[in-house]
């Protein structure tokens, strides 16, 4: 696969970002805080880190994905149109009754999804069973999923996290997307947490900590999972919840609300602002 540079890698993430308000504000509907808090994580793992064939969707050596915060299915969508899964079109009309992309990830109708999601706290564990599979086939594919700072909530995740030690899944990378907002407030509020590191390790994860924006650190924390051994390894990636529009930026309120016509004008000249200065470097 034709690596990216870091240059490439942000401008894929801010197009995504702007694919992603614009689904929303057609669709009047949906969840953009998180998208673009988790925008750069995809954009690595789509465009440096993953080893899949958008030609070939179901291709049974492919590194599976689950975005187990399943309402942040824009930036997903956005990365995979990108992709090439499918045409960028297409996310013209999310949530529409005339697509075929639902507000939550489908891997029914969607190609390039590997899982379904949206009932926070079940996508870690659907990784854990990919990640078991592979193990069990012989095979050298991994497995990658995004959760939600909020979503650790649910008590699902940590009985993934226990059989995922338990059964020394190396092949296993979950990241955690820390933008300290869930739909309540602040998740310190809402139910804190913290450390999350010491109880991942406490739960036998190897565990790195990174900035969630910051190429480097991600590239950086994705190598440092492909040579540990005998463990799951967590990411937890500080973000910024909007990031890369203004007036969501660590917003609670932007959870999960579209914007009206103008505010998606000031979105869309701030995201296009970033994707021109980008395109002339």
């Amino acid at each position: 696969m034709e690596k990216l540079s870091e240059r490439e890698l942000r401008l894929m993430a801010a197009k995504g970002r702007l694919m992603a308000v614009d689904a929303i504000h057609e669709a009047a509907s949906g969840h953009p805080g998180g998208s673009l808090s988790c925008m750069d994580i995809l954009s690595v793992l789509y465009f440096d880190e993953m080893n899949i064939r958008p030609d070939e969707p179901n291709w049974e050596d492919r590194d599976r994905f689950v975005l187990s915060k399943g309402h942040c299915a824009p930036a997903l969508y956005s990365m995979l149109a990108l992709k090439g899964y499918f045409p960028k079109e297409d996310l013209k009309l999310l949530r529409s009754i005339k697509g075929h992309m639902s507000g939550h990830p489908d891997m029914v109708n969607v190609k390039g999804i590997d899982m379904s999601t949206g009932s926070l706290g079940q996508g870690l564990s659907a990784a854990v069973g990919m990640a078991v599979s592979a193990k069990l086939k012989g095979k050298d594919y991994r497995t990658y999923a995004v959760c939600g700072d909020g979503e650790i909530d649910e008590g699902q995740i940590w009985e993934a996290a226990m059989a995922a030690a338990k059964w020394k899944l190396d092949n296993l990378c979950a990241f955690v997307d820390v933008n300290g907002l869930q739909i309540d407030g602040k998740t310190q509020d809402v139910m804190p947490t913290e450390p999350l590191d010491e109880k991942f390790k406490a739960f036998n994860w190897h565990v790195i900590k990174i900035d969630g924006h910051d190429y480097a650190d991600i590239r950086s924390a994705l190598r440092e999972a492909r040579e540990t051994k005998g463990q799951p390894t967590a990411i937890i990636a500080a973000t910024t919840k909007g990031k890369g529009v203004s007036f969501m930026e660590n917003q609670a309120g932007w959870h999960g609300k579209a914007p009206g016509d103008e505010q998606f004008e000031i979105a869309e000249n701030e995201l296009m602002a970033q994707i021109k200065e980008l395109e002339v470097q």
